[in-house]
Parts: structure tokens; sequence; C-alpha cells
């Protein structure tokens, strides 16, 4: 019988700020059942994001928790987990959110949060290490090889425990743009497979740490 047919699908809660292409490869995988997981939520601090336009196209719940709908960092905090619990919530995937997780939403869903980033951390990683900064910061170092990391999220940018890691070359003549481009491809591919790896149950994320077990 296959891996999907034998495990509860997961229930995940999406957080995203722009474009949402991350949400759509987890998406896409969860409709044609490629993941034994559904997602219960999306929640962005962008009322205009991708994310929450895809979502709301095929009737996944949407909301908008900002400063504009909760200008106190403890209100907002309280409202987003608040939001995931009220959804049953099981696994918080970050798919290109961009504001910090506050105190609440960490211990409640503590090592349940999930984030991808387009280095391989620790390196390219922390504040203000976001999109093609990232990639302009690779190729000014000199290095030939980048690549996608997916890691526990903890109170610290791009600190938590990396569960997974693909290399992606960088060419001769690529520049932040084109690089961008080739690793997001790879996180397409690599995000949903760490979740499916974690719905069932291949992977466990214990104490801050990820272990294979199959």
């Amino acid at each position: 019988m296959a891996d999907r047919e034998c495990v509860s699908p997961l229930v995940l809660g999406i957080m995203a700020s722009h474009a949402g292409t991350n949400f759509q490869s987890i998406l896409d995988r969860c409709l044609t059942g490629e993941l034994p997981a559904r997602i219960g939520v999306v929640i962005s601090n962008n009322s205009q994001s991708g994310a929450i336009s895809r979502a709301r196209s095929v009737g996944i719940p949407t909301y908008h928790i900002s400063s504009a709908t909760h200008p106190d960092d403890g209100s907002r905090d309280r409202a987003v987990t608040g939001l995931l619990r009220e959804h049953g919530v099981q696994l918080v995937v970050l798919a290109g959110y961009m504001k910090k997780l506050g105190k609440c939403l960490l211990t409640v869903f503590e090592n349940k949060v999930i984030n991808i980033h387009p280095s391989l951390l620790p390196a390219f990683g922390g504040k203000g290490m976001f999109g093609l900064k990232v990639h302009q910061a690779v190729l000014e170092s000199g290095c030939s090889i980048t690549g996608v990391s997916v890691h526990v999220v903890d109170g610290e940018y791009d600190h938590g425990h990396v569960i997974a890691q693909q290399m992606v070359p960088v060419l001769e003549g690529d520049t932040a743009e084109i690089l961008s481009h080739r690793v997001l491809e790879t996180e397409h591919r690599l995000y949903p497979s760490v979740i499916r790896l974690l719905a069932q149950g291949r992977i466990r994320i214990d104490g801050g740490c990820a272990n294979q077990i199959l």
C-alpha cells in the first residue's frame, strides 16, 4: 500500500509574504496526493500577496495579519498563533515569510516550524539576508557552490537545526537574478520532499533535531 494511503494527512499552516511559489509547489503535491498532507490555512502579512490569491483560488482559508491589523507585536503574535491552532495545524511552514516570529507562536509550536533558505546555512544567513541579497553575497564571495537549506525555526534568523540541504552550482556568467532562478527551482523540489518525509514519519523533529528513522 502506498505511503500516502497509510498515513493521516498532516495539517500544514503556510505563512508567506509575497508571490507564494514555494507554497504553490507544496499545494500542487498535496492536491495530487504526492504529499500526505493538506493545507489548513494560509497567513500573510501582505494583504496583496500572491500566496493569498493562490490559496483563495482553491478555497483554502486565508488571513491577513500585520501591523495594520494588529499594531502591537504581542497581539499580532497571539492572533497568528490562535489561527494556527484554530485550524488544527500540526506543522507551520514558512514559505517566504518576511517577519520574525513571536515568542507565543514559537512556544506553542516548538520544533513544529520549518523554513527554507536560499543558501547552504550557516553560510549567507542571518538578519537582512534574503532574496537577491543572498545570491549577490554568494557571487561576491567567489563560492563555486551554493544551495538550499530547510531548517527548524527558533528565535534567531536562519539559526535553527538544519534538516536537509541541496547543493546548487554557481556557474560562470551567473548574475544574482540568474542564480536565484536556479536556486528557486531547487527549493520547489526540496521543500515538498522534506515535508513528505515529515508527514510519513521518516524524519522526526525532536528537541530541535531532525533524525532519519527509515
